[in-house]
C-alpha cells in the first residue's frame, strides 16, 4: 500500500462508537483507499489505529460519530460486506467475556427488552467449526449481562448479534485458537450484490479488455462520482467503467479510437458467438441498468489530441483503463512519415493512419490532459500496468497540477500486476507551468508488451494472465 493511505489521523470527537467493518476477502490493498474515498465524499469522518492496521485482516475496528455515518459509507463501498456495532473484543473468550460484562446497563438494555426479538450467529475466518461447537460457543457467552428478555428469531429478528472468531489470514495453517474475537450488532451491509447486478456475464455489450464490475464500482469511487458529476473515460472501448460512474448519478462519456469497437462491428468477445448483435452499444448497456439517461456520447477520437477541446475546466472526474499493448494494441492517429500529405480530393472520406502509442506517452499526455479539462478538486484514476520484480514508486508519473491519492496494487500472477492510481487536481492549469513526467520510466528500455511476453515463458500455466 502507498504511503499516501497511511496518513495518520486525527481523533473524530470524544464520544464516536466503535463499529466493527467486515470486507471481503479480495482486493485487500484496496478497501482503505475505498473507504478513505466514500469518507471524503460523503463528509464521514472516522477513525482507525493504524499502526495495528492489517490489510489482509478483514476485519478493522472503526470509529465513528454516529450510525448515520456507517449508513452513509455502507451505501457506496463494495468492498465492505457488513458493520457492525462493536459491544466487545478480546484475544481470548475469557477476556471477551470480561469485556461484555462491563458494558454500560444503559448502552444493552434497549436491546434486551421483550419486544426485542434477537439472534446469535457464530462466524469464523480462516477455520471451519462445527453447529454443535458454535453451540457451545455462544452458551458460553455471558447471559447475566445478556439477559434477553426478547423471543428468538434466527431468520428475521429485530436485532442480530455476531461472535466472530479470526484464526489468521485467509489458507493459512489456522492455530487451535482464535488470534482475536469480536461480538457485536448487525447493523448494515454493504454493496456486493451491485457486483453481480452489473456483472459482465450479464451485459448486453463487452469486449475482450471490458472491466470487471467490481473494480469499475471501485474506480468510480475513488473518482468519488456522486450524482451530475460530468466523467470521461478518454480510452472508453465497451463504456464498463461508464456503466459504473452512471450506476452512481454521474453523466457520463468516452473517447476511443476503434471505430469498430466502439459501434459493436468487431469480432464479438463472448465464447460461441459468431456475430455481435445490431444494438451492441454503450448506449444500450447504460440502458440496460436503466441509466440511459446518463448517458452523453462517446466519441470516435484520439485521446491524445487534446486540442479538438475547447480550453475549459469540464470534467469533475476522469477514469480509464488505456490499452497496454497485450490485449488490444496502443495505437493513436499519426503518420509513419514526417512528409505524409493527404490531398483535397481525399480529405472527406480519407481514415487516419495510426502508429504505436508508447504507454509512458500515453500516461504523460493523460496527466496533461487531466491537469488542462478536470475541474480543481477533481479526481484522475487510472491502471498503471507494472512487472512486478521492478516497479518503483518512481515510476508513476507526476504533474505539478497533482496529488497522489493512492497507489494500490492488483496482482495478476506473480511477475506482472497493475495498480491503480488516485490522483487529486489541487493546482490550476497554467500554460506556463511543465508538463507531465517521470523520474524513473518503467518502459523506457522495452515496452511492456516486449516485457510482459519475454517474461511469460516462466509464467505456470495456472496463473491469470492480463
Amino acid at each position: 500500500m502507498a504511503a499516501s493511505t497511511k496518513s495518520k489521523m486525527q481523533p473524530v470527537c470524544n464520544t464516536c462508537r466503535k463499529y466493527l467493518f467486515h470486507f471481503a476477502s479480495e482486493h485487500f490493498e484496496f478497501k482503505l483507499a475505498e473507504l478513505k474515498a466514500i469518507a471524503s465524499l460523503t463528509k464521514s469522518e472516522f477513525k482507525i489505529n493504524e499502526e495495528d492496521y492489517d490489510e489482509k485482516n478483514p476485519f478493522l475496528v472503526v470509529e465513528l460519530p454516529s450510525e448515520d455515518h456507517v449508513h452513509k459509507l455502507l451505501s457506496r463501498s463494495v468492498l465492505l460486506r457488513s458493520v457492525y456495532e462493536l459491544w466487545a473484543e478480546g484475544k481470548t473468550t475469557e477476556e471477551l467475556n470480561n469485556n461484555i460484562r462491563q458494558l454500560p446497563s444503559q448502552f444493552i438494555s434497549p436491546y434486551l427488552q421483550a419486544d426485542q426479538s434477537f439472534g446469535i450467529r457464530v462466524e469464523s475466518f480462516n477455520k471451519k467449526i462445527p453447529q454443535n461447537i458454535k453451540t457451545e460457543k455462544i452458551k458460553a457467552l455471558p447471559f447475566d449481562v445478556l439477559d434477553f428478555q426478547g423471543k428468538v428469531d434466527l431468520n428475521n429478528a429485530m436485532n442480530t448479534f455476531h461472535l466472530f472468531e479470526y484464526y489468521g489470514y485467509e489458507c493459512s495453517k489456522p492455530p487451535e485458537y482464535p488470534f482475536h474475537l469480536y461480538f457485536g450488532r448487525w447493523i448494515a451491509g454493504g454493496q456486493r450484490d451491485r457486483i453481480q447486478d452489473l456483472h459482465l456475464q450479464k451485459r448486453h455489450f463487452i469486449g475482450n479488455t471490458s472491466m470487471d464490475a467490481g473494480l469499475s464500482l471501485i474506480m468510480s469511487n475513488m473518482a468519488k462520482v456522486t450524482n451530475n458529476s460530468l466523467v470521461l473515460d478518454p480510452f472508453v472501448g465497451t463504456g464498463s467503467l461508464l456503466v459504473a460512474a452512471a450506476h452512481h448519478g454521474g453523466y457520463v462519456m468516452g473517447t476511443e479510437l476503434d471505430f469498430l469497437l466502439l459501434h459493436g462491428q468487431g469480432k464479438p468477445s463472448r465464447y460461441k458467438q459468431t456475430k455481435r448483435a445490431s444494438d451492441e452499444s454503450i448506449r444500450r448497456n447504460l440502458e440496460q441498468y436503466g441509466t440511459g439517461s446518463r448517458y452523453i456520447d462517446a466519441i470516435v477520437g484520439d485521446s491524445s489530441k487534446h486540442d479538438m477541446w475547447r480550453p475549459e475546466t469540464y470534467f469533475d472526474a476522469i477514469i480509464t483503463d488505456p490499452p497496454y499493448g497485450i490485449r488490444e494494441p496502443a495505437k493513436k492517429i499519426g503518420a509513419a512519415s514526417e512528409q505524409y500529405i493527404i490531398s483535397e480530393e481525399v480529405k472527406d472520406i480519407h481514415i487516419p493512419q495510426k502508429v504505436q502509442y508508447q504507454l509512458s506517452d500515453i500516461f504523460r499526455d493523460l496527466l496533461n490532459f487531466a491537469a488542462k479539462y478536470l475541474r480543481l478538486g477533481g479526481r484522475l484514476v487510472f491502471w498503471f500496468p507494472v512487472i512486478r520484480s521492478d516497479y518503483l514508486e518512481s515510476n508513476i508519473p507526476i504533474h505539478p497540477s497533482f496529488q497522489l491519492i493512492a497507489n494500490c496494487q492488483q496482482p495478476l500472477n506473480s511477475k506482472v500486476a497493475r495498480r491503480l492510481i488516485t490522483m487529486e487536481k489541487i493546482h490550476n492549469f497554467q500554460e506556463s507551468s511543465r508538463d507531465a513526467s517521470v523520474d524513473q520510466d518503467h518502459y523506457e528500455d522495452r515496452s511492456f508488451r516486449q516485457r510482459y511476453f519475454h517474461q511469460q515463458k516462466e509464467f505456470p500455466k495456472n496463473e491469470t494472465k492480463p
